[in-house]
């Protein structure tokens, strides 16, 4: 080998020694960055999963329930979710009884706004959102508007790249004593 081409044949291998570096140090630079996939970052997220992101799920059923059509605030639930209403005695674990149950409760022009609430991000596919929230209902015969304050809990799962509601528990919430 010629000098010359010695010097070259450094020169390659510099560069690649380089490029991988680069490239390895620009994959640790991201992940630092972006936090690890599987442990919170800071204790409130995981991997790319944020508590403003669950915490807009709830902004999202509201607005279903603002439409006064049951089967969009149904669409929000999944196939096997559990719902375990504010104003009804059953718990409804079908589709078809989730409609039913939004369909009466939707006569009364519900507009909810949380009070508190408290998010826990599991991991990047399941969430938390635990609280209060209190409902503006119309009486569907006076058409008297009253606030009911109730807890709520929100058992979030993302299901192909969408979050759906797998557990929801409301319950009037019980005068201080």
């Amino acid at each position: 080998m010629t000098p010359k081409s010695r010097v070259r044949a450094v020169l390659a291998a510099s560069l690649a020694v380089a490029t991988l570096g680069t490239f390895a140090a620009g994959v640790g630079v991201a992940d630092e960055k972006d936090g690890p996939k599987d442990s919170p970052k800071d204790g409130k997220q995981h991997g790319r999963v944020a508590e403003r992101e669950i915490a807009a799920l709830f902004d999202q059923w509201n607005a279903a329930l603002l439409t006064g059509d049951p089967e969009k605030v149904a669409d929000r639930y999944a196939e096997d979710a559990v719902l375990l209403p504010t104003a009804s005695p059953r718990i409804r674990t079908e589709r078809a009884e989730i409609v039913d149950y939004f369909a009466h409760f939707l006569q009364k022009k519900p507009r909810g706004e949380k009070v508190r609430s408290v998010i826990h991000v599991l991991d990047r596919n399941s969430a938390l959102d635990a609280g209060l929230y209190r409902f503006h209902l119309t009486d569907p015969k006076t058409g008297v508007t009253k606030a009911v304050d109730a807890r709520y809990t929100y058992e979030y799962e993302k299901r192909d790249g969408r979050w759906l509601i797998v557990n929801h528990h409301s319950s009037v919430l019980p005068a201080e004593g």
